[in-house]
């Protein structure tokens, strides 16, 4: 017996050396030295694809199995920590800034040149020098990215270029038409390049997404109607000459047990360019977290798409969670892009299991990164506008850096009748998948479009602030066949005018010489009306639209006088004017912004108001500290 148990004794000692354990859970809080929660830590189980990242306020929550796990934690800008769980269920952790900064582009042709030489203060990623395709370049960070396997890659993200809307003279152009929009996508971006320690390019700063990313306390809808109306107006911070009005929608909150069925089809990139734990990893997470969401009445398909696409799952119940996590467990990321087939795919799966009184969606999970079959975007655009005619809605998640296409997201979501978010964390994905399920996912108004007519007695001009990207000529506002934007369960809207008050002599408001066919007589309007605000939208199995009508009475109030969403929705305004360096930014600066988004945080639950005065904070230290010189540099010819 004593021999038996001597021959089996290396065998146990190998096993609990080894040994697994049931799932454990460890959760806690990265922070700066100085004490501040960090957003988007990598924390990922070392060894594994287990990964996850901290949200607004640094807090993270991961599952293990090994009781010698290893967690690891990074972040651009920091330099990485390793810890063991040795059994714990908490664990806090302090992230020490990384030295290096980022090193100069230098650029060696033929010819003589001139070079802009960049220096930018720590925290960023560490520079490394790589050679580009052609002879004589060579980039050292500023245009390179790191890639999943820790290799330097040429930055290829993709941004439309933004005309920021202008002032116009209500004598010449009273009316103003837009589309509403919900998506969010360009604050988290934004968010994203901040916490890399870069001040974001202007085509990715949309104001209006922005505002909209964050929650405002309108008055609930009362009725039938989807929505409510709410509008306020005061002085304009950044010039007080002006005044600012803020026109606010809220949508009707669905129960989520009053929630039609749904029939979701995920349409998955698996190619290469989505290799690495905060790109298809940071994909199954949010999709996971989905899941817990639904019900046994909805369901749920898989679509994967590379080299070609693919069916993963056929629709299975929302009652079948473990089926499902399965499925999701085992997508793996290789091969080349072949975007167009998998949304033909995607859209052939959904009609097929249509359901004729619920939720019909494609969830696409990309970094828009399409290089095969139909990719181009007007190719793309024309396959959603057709397969938006069948009643299936798209969601289009974006995630991924260094390649990802928001330009391209953004127009496949508005011609699919859909929203678009990026997912930079695990936070986000909860923020969207999660807290905001019901208006992610469910429709409550379609084709839902804007026009403000402005008062000549009282306004000489106007501007829209944001909504570039969804103008609309004022004869489609009654045009059924014209698309619109979609408002879902839950969702607000805010949109603000900076308006010029009759009497008031501006800069941006140019004289024409007087017109000589055209009957110009003065105005006789007593009204006190300001403007009217018209509304038009269609139920979501709809095709007429239906009109509201609200009057705005013109006050004069003081700023700080305003509500809590006024001044917020102000505050964000202003910090996109000041990262777009805006012609029209007047006194703002980010110690104004700072000032006003502190005093209008509010209740703040989940701790976004918070985090956005940080990420103020960190804009405003950045473009403190780039500094920029022009040398000339002189080659051979």
């Amino acid at each position: 017996m004593r021999k038996v148990f001597l021959l089996l004794a290396p065998v146990i000692l190998m096993f609990l050396a080894f040994r697994t354990i049931a799932d454990q859970t460890i959760s806690g809080t990265v922070t700066d030295a100085n004490g501040n929660g960090i957003s988007n830590v990598t924390v990922q189980v070392k060894g594994t694809k287990t990964a996850t990242t901290t949200d607004a306020k640094g807090q993270f929550s991961i599952t293990y199995t090994n009781v010698k796990a290893v967690l690891v934690f990074s972040a651009v800008g920091y330099e990485s920590v390793e810890k063991a769980v040795k059994g714990q269920t908490s664990l806090n952790i302090t992230l020490n800034a990384s030295q290096q900064n980022l090193q100069e582009v230098v650029v060696t042709a033929y010819g003589t040149k001139r070079m802009r030489k960049a220096t930018f203060s720590a925290p960023y990623a560490n520079s490394q020098v790589v050679q580009g395709g052609a002879a004589g370049v060579q980039i050292r960070g500023v245009n390179s990215i790191y890639g999943y396997n820790g290799e330097r890659e040429l930055n290829t993200e993709d941004y439309d270029h933004i005309a920021e809307n202008g002032f116009h003279k209500v004598s010449d152009d009273p009316l103003s038409t837009f589309s509403i929009d919900v998506d969010a996508a360009s604050y988290s971006n934004v968010r994203r390049f901040l916490n890399n320690g870069q001040l974001p390019p202007a085509g990715a700063v949309r104001i209006e997404e922005m505002i909209n990313y964050f929650r405002y306390n309108y008055t609930a809808p009362t009725g039938k109607q989807p929505f409510s109306i709410t509008t306020e107006m005061a002085a304009c911070p950044w010039n007080t000459k002006n005044k600012l009005v803020m026109i606010g929608l809220q949508g009707k909150k669905i129960p989520m047990e009053n929630l039609p069925a749904s029939n979701l089809v995920f349409l998955i990139d698996v190619s290469g360019s989505m290799q690495g734990p905060e790109r298809l990893g940071l994909v199954q997470s949010s999709m996971k977290l989905l899941v817990d969401q639904l019900r046994e009445e909805d369901r749920i398909s898989i679509v994967v798409y590379a080299g070609a696409a693919g069916m993963v799952l056929s629709p299975t119940s929302g009652a079948n969670k473990g089926k499902i996590k399965d499925a999701i467990n085992q997508l793996q990321a290789g091969g080349s892009t072949a975007g167009g087939e998998g949304i033909k795919l995607a859209y052939k799966v959904a009609k097929e299991n249509f359901r004729k009184d619920g939720n019909n969606r494609v969830i696409l999970c990309t970094d828009g990164d399409f290089n095969v079959g139909a990719s181009s975007d007007d190719e793309l655009e024309r396959l959603v506008e057709k397969e938006r005619e069948s009643g299936v809605f798209l969601t289009v998640l974006g995630y991924g850096m260094g390649n990802y296409k928001d330009n391209k997201m953004q127009k496949l979501a508005d011609k699919g009748n859909g929203n678009h978010a990026y997912i930079d964390g695990i936070g986000e994905a909860k923020k969207v998948l999660v807290s905001e399920f019901g208006g992610t996912l469910f429709t409550i108004a379609k084709d839902v479009k804007l026009q403000v007519e402005f008062n000549p007695a009282k306004v000489a001009g106007y501007r829209l602030i944001g909504y570039e990207n969804r103008m609309l000529n004022k004869e489609d506002f009654n045009d059924d066949k014209k698309d619109a934007g979609e408002l879902g369960s839950g969702h607000t809207v805010t949109a603000l005018y900076e308006v010029i008050p009759a009497g008031v002599e501006s800069e941006f408001l140019k004289d024409v010489d007087p017109l000589k066919y055209q009957n110009v007589k003065a105005t006789t309007n007593t009204s006190k009306d300001i403007l009217t605000v018209k509304f038009r939208y269609k139920q979501p199995d709809g095709n007429k639209s239906e009109l509201i009508e609200q009057p705005v009475i013109d006050q004069s109030i003081a700023f700080d006088k305003t509500s809590d969403n006024f001044r917020f929705a102000t505050a964000v305004a202003s910090f996109g004017m000041l990262l777009r360096n805006s012609e029209f930014k007047g006194t703002s600066g980010y110690a104004q912004v700072l000032n006003i988004a502190k005093a209008a945080k509010g209740t703040d639950a989940e701790g976004y108001r918070a985090e956005f005065v940080k990420l103020v904070r960190k804009a405003a230290e950045l473009s403190k500290a780039k500094v920029e010189e022009e040398e000339d540099v002189v080659v051979n010819e």
